[in-house]
């Protein structure tokens, strides 16, 4: 158990350390008001204690993340929990940060806008494309899950199911930020929590031990680690989906040093609850080969009911079920609320959108195909979420560095997990079945000239600012 509670301190520190560092680099100013109060319009834009924006935050970006992604990546072995601590602190947990905090410092705007403004209208154009499609099937996946439980439970049908959560997701999006997440969401948020630490608790008693990283254990056969484990573990360690998040509660703060609380926190509290799930994951079926056989058996959805039900008795399984069905549809209006706030925003730029109707036939412009995708196998929707996942949180990771040498700021706490993630992103393409399905070596090779082609351009780009700053002008990147 060293190795758990190792990464257990370790993401503590980060936080109570390193989140002060990244907080101070990028200059919080309580003296300036928020969007909450300067565009406050009791919709989006309305002021929430800082406690309420964490929880929903941690909710919105976690869902079933940190459970069946931890479990998946816990077939990697112990070394699932380094990724997890590292990722977490240094990627992860700075990407929510820059993510929430640009969005704060520009408005309450969404990813897209961000991004334009930092690294140009080209890049801003695709991500808009690319950041809906990633709302869209999260939002599609994160439905046909419960569905499916749902179905399976209850006299309901697949697709009655699916309508039902569909309408749900509706009625959210299309209802003030305060009125349902705002009251309710701290409460699941409160589930989740309370559901990993009773895990953890249970474990720690029982006579199953958590694995120690050895050199035995260290990659398991059959698993290429990279970079297959940082797309398996994104929730946990870095993910792209937060930052599409992150502006919902970034408008509803009511000063920026809740920032760190709410946007690192979030994410370490996350990275605590994947490191909770890996472990249970490895240690009650006995390592990763029993994992691998439970998983074949049911899936994901089958690991966690029998750790619950074992470790907890008959609160283990109501709280799996309430988890497996409410987590992710919980994660799935948010998407769908998130993306609607993104096309929102490209279309006022043509067209007057004020109004409860137009807001409407937006919700449903994009939850139409949302809906069509839930009907399709999850597992096949889950594949394309990761690289697309990953591929935004590259690209923010890169939109908040050059933010930081633009402000001649120290860039390189998001410069180098922005130049990791190219690499990840770019191996995994080339690699991956529904990406180009290559031979591993050249998958390899071809990712790492691309990641070079990338550190050649930072390094330009390190150099102009650098020229820029000493003769004192401040130029935007764009």
């Amino acid at each position: 158990m060293i190795t758990f509670f190792g990464a257990l301190i370790f993401l503590i520190l980060g936080y109570i350390f390193y989140s002060k560092f990244v907080e101070r680099v990028f200059g919080i100013n309580d003296q300036q008001p928020t969007p909450a109060y300067t565009k406050r319009d009791n919709f989006d834009f309305i002021p929430m204690p800082w406690w309420k924006g964490n929880l929903i935050q941690l909710l919105n970006i976690a869902g079933l993340g940190p459970i069946y992604g931890a479990i998946m990546g816990a077939l990697y072995g112990p070394v699932a929990f380094i990724w997890i601590v590292i990722g977490c602190i240094f990627a992860g947990a700075v990407h929510d940060y820059f993510s929430g905090m640009l969005s704060l410092r520009n408005n309450g705007a969404q990813f897209p806008t961000i991004v334009g403004k930092y690294l140009g209208k080209f890049v801003k154009s695709g991500i808009y494309v690319i950041s809906i499609v990633l709302m869209l099937l999260v939002a599609a996946a994160f439905t046909a899950g419960p569905a499916q439980l749902i179905a399976q439970l209850t006299p309901l049908t697949f697709t009655m199911a699916i309508l039902i959560i569909f309408g749900y997701f509706l009625l959210v999006t299309l209802l003030p930020v305060n009125q349902i997440i705002g009251r309710f969401y701290p409460f699941f948020g409160g589930i989740l929590l309370f559901m990993a630490i009773s895990i953890a608790i249970a474990l720690i008693f029982s006579d199953r031990q958590i694995p120690n990283l050895t050199l035995e254990n260290l990659h398991p056969e059959g698993l290429p680690l990279w970079p297959l484990l940082m797309v398996t573990i994104s929730c946990g360690a870095i993910s792209g989906f937060h930052c599409t998040q992150s502006p919902i509660v970034a408008c509803t703060m009511k000063k920026e040093s809740d920032g760190r609380k709410i946007f690192y926190g979030a994410m370490i509290t996350e990275g605590v609850l994947t490191l909770i799930w890996a472990a249970a994951g490895m240690a009650f079926f006995h390592g990763t080969i029993g994992l691998s056989e439970a998983l074949a058996i049911g899936g994901p959805s089958y690991v966690v009911n029998e750790i619950s039900t074992s470790l907890l008795g008959t609160l283990g399984g109501i709280l799996a079920v309430v988890g497996v069905i409410m987590l992710p549809i919980t994660t799935g209006d948010t998407a769908l609320r998130s993306s609607r706030m993104i096309l929102t925003e490209l279309l006022s730029k043509f067209f007057n959108m004020n109004g409860k109707l137009k807001v409407l036939a937006v919700t449903l412009l994009l939850a139409t195909p949302a809906f069509y995708m839930a009907t399709i196998d999850y597992t096949f929707l889950w594949r394309y979420v990761g690289w697309t996942n990953q591929l935004v949180a590259t690209v923010m990771l890169w939109t908040a560095t050059m933010y930081l040498l633009q402000e001649n700021k120290f860039h390189w706490i998001t410069g180098i997990p922005a130049l990791f993630m190219t690499a990840v992103v770019t191996n995994y393409l080339f690699y991956a079945p529904e990406g180009l399905n290559m031979d591993y070596r050249l998958s390899l090779i071809i990712g790492g000239f691309l990641t070079l082609v990338v550190l050649v351009w930072y390094i330009n780009k390190i150099v102009k600012f650098r020229k820029l700053n000493n003769m004192g002008i401040n130029e935007n990147v764009a």
